[in-house]
């Protein structure tokens, strides 16, 4: 029931799911009257793959996240969460709260072993390869050790679910140089480089982040959600100015239209709802938190992302490399250097 197009982009996004992947069991949590009538008009009204869980509360976008998941326990993020808990389910999405999602999952699916802070992940595509940045907003204040921590999650994710055999990642700082930084950003360079599980390519700064150069670009929550959002803010404003500097005269909408096919391929290429939402890593269990202006393609590829995400069974993943970063840690520097 979360997002500014819920329930029908949720459940249209669903029902395609359903149809490109028909062994794929799907659950739709919120209002069985919205939700089927939604179903019906998409002609899925009886989809053995699709069922519905009803709950009659909606936590909305503007409320104090833990104060809505712990007095709506019958909203469509809480029941998805203790689904997910109680293991009858292997991923939980929603474009919902980002907040009360993340709160949700802290409360009822808990972190895995080792963890300090979760994280949230977003595909951003480049003139390059597309690759993760995290932190988005689920730590706002972390210590260099929860960001040694953001790199190997980022690492496994990109690995597993992105494809990409041997990632590099990258802290986000005001200077490529190792000395440049504040004193969280040059500890955790510090610690990056030291660090085996991690293919670590330096500091990179804002003009790095769309070179294609890296796999992994690692962040606090406070600067990796800026970044988004001013990403975000800047796609629309150059849509805009597009838009108007093609439509000035009939020479230009001439052009414009001799270059449709160009500009329809460089949207398909930079279109962020390709990527299937944002990864709670961390956490114990597969969560995709998509935009709240999610479409039922962004909500297609969520499905088909968390999927994934299940068969490859990052979370596990993620316990076993944190298991291995804690070891190492607690092996005094001498004894490491001399391979003991």
């Amino acid at each position: 029931m979360g997002g500014d197009f819920a329930p029908r982009e949720i459940v249209r996004g669903a029902v395609e799911a359903s149809r490109e992947w028909p062994d794929l069991e799907i659950v739709l949590v919120g209002d069985e009257r919205a939700v089927r009538a939604e179903l019906s008009a998409a002609g899925a009204g009886e989809v053995p793959s699709i069922s519905v869980v009803h709950t009659t509360q909606t936590i909305e976008m503007g409320e104090a996240p833990v104060q809505a998941v712990r007095s709506k326990r019958d909203s469509s993020i809480v029941r998805g969460m203790e689904m997910l808990r109680h293991k009858e389910a292997d991923a939980f999405l929603s474009a919902g709260s980002t907040g009360a999602m993340v709160a949700a999952a802290l409360l009822f699916v808990g972190r895995v072993r080792y963890l300090k802070r979760p994280a949230i992940g977003t595909v951003l595509p480049t003139v390059g390869k597309p690759y993760l940045l995290l932190d988005m907003g689920a730590t706002v204040d972390c210590t260099p050790h929860e960001l040694e921590q953001f790199a190997v999650m980022g690492s496994i994710y990109s690995r597993a679910v992105l494809g990409q055999k041997d990632p590099s990642v990258g802290l986000l700082s005001i200077g490529t140089e190792e000395e440049k930084g504040n004193s969280v950003t040059k500890e955790t360079h510090a610690l990056l480089a030291r660090n085996p599980l991690v293919k670590f390519a330096g500091n990179v700064e804002g003009h790095d982040l769309f070179k294609g150069e890296m796999d992994v670009c690692v962040a606090d929550g406070f600067v990796g959600n800026v970044v988004l959002k001013t990403i975000e803010s800047e796609a629309r404003g150059i849509s805009t100015l597009l838009r108007r500097a093609f439509t000035r005269n009939p020479l230009r909408i001439l052009g414009a239209l001799l270059l449709r096919g160009a500009v329809r391929d460089l949207k398909k290429v930079m279109d962020p709802e390709l990527y299937g939402g944002a990864p709670l890593l961390g956490v114990n269990g597969t969560v995709i938190i998509t935009h709240g202006a999610s479409s039922r393609k962004a909500i297609f590829h969520a499905i088909r992302v968390a999927s994934e995400c299940v068969r490859q069974d990052v979370a596990a993943k993620i316990t076993e490399q944190l298991a291995q970063l804690d070891r190492s840690r607690s092996v005094p520097a001498a004894e490491q250097s001399a391979g003991v």
